[in-house]
């Protein structure tokens, strides 16, 4: 079987009996204002349909009004958004008849304007808190020592992870609380192939540090483990402070195979960008979160933010909110601390429409000042083949329309193809330069009449990826 690699979990699987369960298609969104943040968290887990439970380090004591459950549809959106997109431009008829139109180009939207109970035997464990919230049984740990942690869990009928009293040391000694929320399987759902689909969960916690627990994951994993975490900032995008950073590589012409296998395709960009950067956390998409260009479906409006933490974040759900997806894969090499965010400065990127020759602007990110609009964005370029009938035809005009089944129109010379990419692609940060053409979205508009809809006026193609990834064997 090929290898393949699993999505990281911010906490651990703690099974019960002799389950032996891993974490799996783990999605997180991170919203931050000020001290404030609420973490948003879809996992999934595979194994035995036994009682089983998660620990996630967390600040402080949460109570049963701090935490929540949420709609898988939020995460399907959120995911949808930001995904890389795969977009095609049609050569337009070089004859046709040439109208004075004023192109006018909007600045992107995103500009910032107790139970209280000790443990007997010795465990230095301490009960602050505990509740019910769907099929979640909670309880809120403080601990004095990491192996007594260990031994409380395993003594309250946990087969927690071999190793788990050295991962827990560090947090123990930080004083950091443990968010236990044990399953009951009584009332959890399963999906058509018998894997339990847990409810998402929401709570949040105000820390002067922006964070996200990673490392015990690290107790569930087979090898190497792919995380992506999704960012919403008040007119702020956000990159990890403690690791490298890295752009993905954007504005990339593909060749058709790359249409076919899009997914492989990415994969391979995933690669060779981390071989030049290693240990890197990737920004795949950093733009408003209520606008896209082009559009894969609906953008997140006020309910959503509302959704993933605006009712608890002290200005409220109001504002331009930046959202950012950052891609990590790591393993217990790479992984040495947790990861720790910072705002960073805006970029652009994955923008605007070919030039005369086919070629489109920096296949990396560039400096923006305080707006954002970047994402992974990779284009098919069909050349006009049809008839030119007139004296001075205009070649190089690019639109979303296919023409007429009897002029196919014949693909642009790829900068890659399926097979490889080429040298001098750009998967740095911010700051270079290449050939640019013309910034705009072109004809790529969403009817907000329309939205979650692709409209078939458009002519365009457009394939958002998900990315789902499978465990390491």
């Amino acid at each position: 079987m090929t290898p393949t690699r699993a999505r990281a979990f911010c906490g651990f699987y703690v099974a019960g009996a002799d389950s032996s369960l891993y974490s799996d298609a783990s999605m997180v969104v991170l919203m931050r204002e000020g001290q404030r943040t609420v973490l948003s968290m879809q996992n999934a887990y595979s194994g035995p349909p036994s009682d089983f439970a998660m620990v996630v380090p967390v600040p402080e004591v949460l109570h049963e009004e701090d935490v929540r459950t949420l709609p898988r549809e939020i995460f399907q959106k959120v995911d949808r958004l930001s995904a890389p997109r795969l977009v095609e431009y049609w050569e337009e008829d070089p004859c046709r008849p040439q109208y004075d139109y004023a192109l006018t180009e909007a600045m992107p939207t995103s500009a910032a304007v107790a139970d209280g109970e000790a443990g007997g035997g010795g465990y230095q464990v301490r009960v602050e808190a505990r509740f019910s919230v769907a099929e979640y049984d909670v309880v809120v740990l403080s601990a004095g020592d990491s192996n007594g942690l260990e031994r409380w869990l395993h003594d309250e009928g946990y087969n927690i992870p071999a190793g788990a009293a050295r991962v827990l040391r560090p947090y123990v000694e930080g004083g950091t609380k443990f968010f236990v929320a044990k399953v009951d399987v009584q009332r959890v759902q399963f999906d058509a192939n018998g894997r339990a689909v847990l409810s998402p969960l929401r709570f949040h916690f105000d820390d002067p540090h922006f964070q996200l627990p990673v490392r015990l994951g690290l107790l569930n994993s087979q090898g190497e483990q792919d995380l992506i975490v999704h960012t919403l900032g008040l007119g702020t995008r956000y990159e990890v402070a403690n690791y490298p950073n890295a752009t993905i590589p954007t504005n990339i012409v593909v060749d058709q195979q790359v249409r076919e296998h899009f997914g492989p395709f990415y994969e391979r960009l995933i690669e060779e960008t981390l071989q030049q950067h290693p240990g890197a956390v990737l920004t795949e998409y950093a733009w408003s979160a209520s606008s896209c260009d082009p559009c894969p479906g609906p953008t997140l409006d006020g309910s959503d933010i509302m959704t993933l933490g605006g009712d608890v974040i002290p200005s409220g759900a109001g504002g331009d909110w930046v959202l950012t997806r950052l891609h990590f894969r790591y393993d217990e090499q790479i992984l040495g601390e947790d990861l720790v965010f910072r705002p960073a400065q805006g970029i652009r990127g994955g923008n605007g429409i070919p030039d005369a020759d086919g070629r489109l602007e920096e296949s990396g990110a560039i400096p923006s000042g305080n707006w954002n609009s970047f994402q992974g964005r990779y284009v098919q370029l069909h050349r006009w083949e049809g008839p030119m009938d007139c004296q001075n035809p205009e070649r190089g005009q690019w639109g979303y329309n296919s023409p007429p089944v009897s002029a196919p129109g014949r693909l642009q010379d790829p900068t890659v193809s399926a097979s490889g990419l080429p040298e001098g692609i750009s998967t740095g940060g911010v700051g270079s330069e290449g050939p640019r053409g013309s910034r705009g979205c072109g004809r790529c508009v969403v009817d907000p009449q329309e939205r979650g809809v692709l409209p078939t006026a458009l002519g365009a193609l457009l394939l958002g990826l998900a990315l789902m990834r499978r465990r390491r064997h």
